[in-house]
């Protein structure tokens, strides 16, 4: 007798279970084979859905009244932080803008964006645009506070212009959170 090991039952004895109604009827949808995939269900709010293309139009909205306030005013060069304040809430409108496309574009052809991959991309832009949109608008409330409120000086400058502006960056970070937020989750979770 020989010491190798045989398998106990041979696999040609072995009777295939015939596939009970309900599970046929699944089946028959694609050739005969169940369907053992099981979609999650959308969730507003995550890339290729109507609520994130809100948030990243309201994102650009915010973003573009902000940057166009500002630059409307003659003294914002002489300001760094003001300076800042236009640079990124302009990277936030071309980010904002470009995913608003795409989000548009998977909803017209019915695509989910749920790959890593993807997702990964839009959380880390999420996160760098978010990051620097609220940098700039910290610093811009506090030059704008000095002015006004330390200076007394808002005769000689455009004071509610920069408030104008400053306060719609920080609405546009409202808007980015939730976007940033809902894609870590998926990628922490997934």
């Amino acid at each position: 007798m020989s010491s190798r090991s045989h398998p106990a039952v041979h696999p040609l004895d072995v009777e295939i279970p015939q596939l009970t109604e309900p599970a046929a009827a699944a089946g028959a949808e694609n050739d005969g084979r169940p369907d053992d995939r099981v979609r999650m269900k959308d969730i507003q709010g995550m890339p290729g859905t109507p609520t994130n293309l809100a948030l990243r139009l309201f994102q650009f909205a915010f973003a573009a009244v902000s940057v166009s306030v500002m630059a409307a005013t003659s003294d914002f060069p002489s300001v760094t932080a003001f300076r800042y304040l236009v640079a990124a809430l302009s990277l936030q409108c071309l980010w904002s803008l470009s995913l608003a496309i795409v989000d548009i574009y998977a909803l017209l052809v019915k695509r989910s964006l749920r790959n890593p991959r993807i997702v990964a991309v839009f959380t880390i832009g999420d996160g760098i645009t978010s990051t620097l949109t609220f940098a700039a608008a910290c610093a811009s409330a506090g030059i704008t506070v000095l002015i006004g409120n330390d200076f007394n000086n808002c005769s000689q400058n455009h004071c509610t212009r920069f408030e104008t502006s400053t306060a719609m960056a920080f609405v546009s970070w409202f808007a980015v959170s939730p976007s940033f937020f809902l894609n870590f989750w998926y990628l922490a979770s997934g």
